[in-house]
């Protein structure tokens, strides 16, 4: 992928970039820090292990809990909050959206999780008896070889430097095979969080389901019976953006994805809802700092 380095964009912006399909990272800290709303173009994973971190995903915030798994799809607007009092630690990947893509057969979709989490805002995960389980021996033997320090002071770490990229693809696999296993069990425990302004949210899911639509402010507080002014105010209170930001920036998400997927440029830009292509070209330009241009499909 593109490396771009983020920079100031409307009222939320890209950070973080990636240049392999798949980056993993060990981090422990003691900051007391709160990141604005912000977004990615690849997936992120977080494996929480301690903290005290309020995590918010597309309008809805979740106190996490030791071993709380949190899945956070490309595009999706997140923030957190993180108090000094505890160390922040965590295990965290990002992830190429096309790198996952090849492991879907007709047999098994490891996907189905992150799918799962974008189809029904099922962002985070907590599997009652993580430590008994299998998947909590592959965490802690992913934290053993990326924790580079560790390897440093002890002799016995050392050998899990030994051919860390490739050993970390393999557990990461087997880490999303044991991950949507617990995915498809009934007994499964997600966070349902109450967080979160419910109102808001219906908001942001009708526009995640009709951007092709008319989305204008008068059309949305007929729709959700608001005053305009106190919509706004709210959604603004809630999110952090405003409602016509939000919307743009949503709109350019999904153009992006369909051209990359081969769709037109043109083709992308009203199916996605912009009314002219100069308005659209602009928006593009400015959010992804490159010019909307169609894709050649690879060919595997």
């Amino acid at each position: 992928m593109q490396e771009i380095k983020a920079v100031a964009l409307t009222e939320f912006e890209k950070k973080g970039y990636l240049c392999e399909q798949l980056r993993c990272f060990y981090l422990s800290d003691c900051l007391e820090l709160e990141y604005e709303s912000h977004y990615h173009d690849f997936h992120k994973i977080m494996i929480f292990l301690q903290g005290d971190v309020e995590y918010t995903i597309e309008g809805k915030s979740y106190l996490l809990e030791p071993n709380d798994i949190v899945i956070v799809n490309r595009n999706e607007i997140h923030k957190l909050k993180i108090d000094q009092s505890k160390p922040y630690e965590r295990i965290i990947f990002y992830i190429d959206p096309g790198f996952l893509e090849k492991y879907i057969t007709n047999e098994y979709n490891l996907m189905e999780c992150m799918e799962k989490a974008k189809n029904e805002h099922l962002n985070v995960i907590r599997i009652s008896n993580f430590r008994q389980g299998r998947i909590s021996k592959t965490v802690s033997e992913m934290k053993c070889s990326l924790d580079s320090d560790r390897a440093i002071r002890d002799p016995e770490c050392r050998k899990h430097t030994f051919a860390q990229p490739l050993y970390l693809q393999i557990l990461f696999l087997e880490f999303m095979v044991l991950l949507n296993r617990e995915v498809l069990e009934e007994h499964t425990e997600y966070v349902i969080t109450d967080i979160c302004n419910e109102k808001v949210l219906e908001i942001m899911n009708y526009i995640n389901h009709n951007l092709q639509q008319d989305l204008s402010i008068e059309v949305l507080s007929k729709k959700f019976f608001m005053s305009k002014y106190h919509m706004m105010r709210v959604f603004k209170q809630e999110t952090g953006y405003t409602i016509g930001n939000y919307i743009t920036n949503k709109r350019l998400f999904l153009a992006r994805e369909q051209i990359q997927q081969g769709s037109s440029v043109m083709d992308a830009c009203f199916e996605c809802g912009f009314k002219d292509h100069s308005t659209f070209s602009r928006a593009y330009k400015k959010v992804f700092l490159e010019a909307p241009v169609k894709s050649r499909i690879k060919t595997r």
